[in-house]
Formats: C-alpha cells, structure tokens, sequence
C-alpha cells in the first residue's frame, strides 16, 4: 500500500493507497517509520530475554556453547582441518556469520503468521517487521563479532598463525550480503507459508540441512574438486569462507564464487520482495 500526503484531499493529511506494482518499495515510507522499526527491535529484545536469569548474556553463551562443541566434535574427534589456524578461533568466526544468516532467515520467515494479529488491525509498512528482525539478529551477530575480534587477538599475542589486517574491511559487506539474503529467503518462505502451513515444520529442519551444505564445520579445500565446486556454488558459502579469511587471514578470497552469490542474492531478494508484495495483499484471507 502507498500513503501520499493530499491535504486537499477532502481534509485528510494521509492517503492510502493500494500498490501499482509487485516490485514497488517506498523507501521514503520504510524510512518514515524508522521509530516503528525501533520499536520491533525493542520488543524482540523483550520478548526473548525477558524472564531470563542471564538476559543479553545469551547473545554470547549460545554460540560460544556451540563452538566449543564444534571443535571438540569436528575439531578433536572428527580431526577436520582449519586451514592452520586455531579451531575454536575457526569455529567462532563459522558460527558468527552462519548464526546471523540462520537467524534471519527463521524470523523472517514467521513475519506473517506471527505477526497476522497485529497485520489485520493496523496499517504500516509490512517490510518494516522483516527489516527489523534483521536489525535485531545483528546486534546479536555484533557480540559474537568482538568475542571473536578479542579471541583472535589473544591467540596473535601466543604467537599462533593467524592474523588481522586490512582484510577486515570486507567485514561489511560480508554481513551486509548476509542479511540481505537471509532477507530475502525469510520473505520467500513467510509469503509461502501463509497458504502451506507445513513449511513452518520443514524451516528449521533445512537451515540444519543447509549448514552442512556449507562450509562452517569444515573448509572446502578437504573436499574433492567436484564436490567442492558444488557446495561453492551454495551462495553461503563463499560468504562464510571469506568471511574467516577477512577476520583471520586464512583460506583464500574466492572472487568467482563470490560474485556468483552476489548476484543469487539479488535474484532471492528481488523474488522475495515481488512474492511478499503480492502475498501481503491478501493473506488475512488465508493465513
């Protein structure tokens, strides 16, 4: 739907209208309710620490339990390779990037059954409730972040083989990309869900399926070439690797596959704002 100021139009400052065309955002509408996309962050921070001992030290228990079980599983007794860098450096940096993008994708893909009751009493902007679980998700990625900044320090100052330099400066667009694409396969699936109910169930059960597809636990170098050429091929992927090569220096930049994912990127976020603005249209009717 589109607002357009008309004061003279029969004395109403705001006008709402419905949208012209399946790819339209207003951006300058997104960005009038930037205080509601505030207020979304605020409440998801609330709902999901409220009543809890630790609070916010979740942000950082979670995925410090979960890599200290990768590198006791894949690390110790599977004896996966880390590109010569410390593992439990290796598996922080894995699980910073891998967590953002699964968070993002999950939440996002609830937008519309999680939020219809406040969908069907109110207008705003729809996207505004996406956008704002991606900002949320980051905050939590921000934590993880300077725990494994701190974590790789420590392990420079022992004198282990890992390294920072100008190379983080891809950090950025690393997590920039991440969200956009955890953006855009959360509304594909949300739009989805509002008539397949059963895809709710199946979520979950592929993000599992989709990080072993990519390398977090594992580097692509241990995989047989055509393998490997697959699991790159995986817009993830190359993410992920480049991401442990811009925080610690290790693997190799993979530019190909890089662009490739890029470019899946906009595809996936394209084809989630078209689906999302054709399904938000009339999913009170059957979500």
């Amino acid at each position: 739907m589109k607002m357009k100021n008309d004061a003279a139009n029969e004395g109403w400052s705001i006008i709402i209208k419905p949208k012209t065309g399946l790819f339209e955002v207003n951006i300058a509408e997104l960005i009038k309710y930037r205080d509601l996309i505030l207020l979304f962050v605020k409440r998801s921070f609330s709902a999901q620490y409220k009543q809890t001992i630790l609070g916010p030290l979740w942000f950082l228990i979670s995925p410090l339990l979960t890599t200290v079980m990768f590198t006791l599983i894949f690390g110790n007794i599977a004896g996966f390779e880390t590109d010569g860098v410390p593992q439990f450096a290796f598996y922080l940096c894995s699980t910073a990037i891998w967590q953002y993008f699964s968070t993002c994708l999950s939440e996002t893909s609830n937008t519309f059954t999680t939020n219809k009751n406040i969908f069907g009493k109110v207008y705003f902007p729809r996207l505004t409730m996406p956008i704002a679980t991606v900002i949320f998700s980051l905050i939590n990625f921000l934590v993880v972040f300077c725990a494994a900044l701190v974590t790789i320090i420590v392990y420079m100052i022992q004198g282990a083989n890992i390294s920072i330099s100008y190379r983080i400066l891809l950090v950025p667009v690393l997590v920039l990309q991440t969200a956009l694409l955890g953006l855009g396969v959360g509304i594909i699936i949300s739009s989805m869900t509002t008539k397949y109910k059963d895809l709710k169930v199946l979520v979950s059960f592929g993000i599992q399926l989709w990080m072993y597809a990519t390398p977090v636990v594992y580097t692509p170098s241990q995989l047989p070439d055509t393998l490997r050429r697959i699991v790159m091929l995986n817009p993830v992927s190359p993410i992920v690797v480049n991401f442990r090569y811009a925080m610690m220096g290790c693997g190799e930049l993979e530019i190909t596959y890089w662009i490739i994912s890029a470019f899946v990127t906009l595809f996936l976020l394209a084809g989630g704002i078209l689906l999302f603005n054709k399904v938000e249209k009339t999913f009170m009717d059957t979500v």
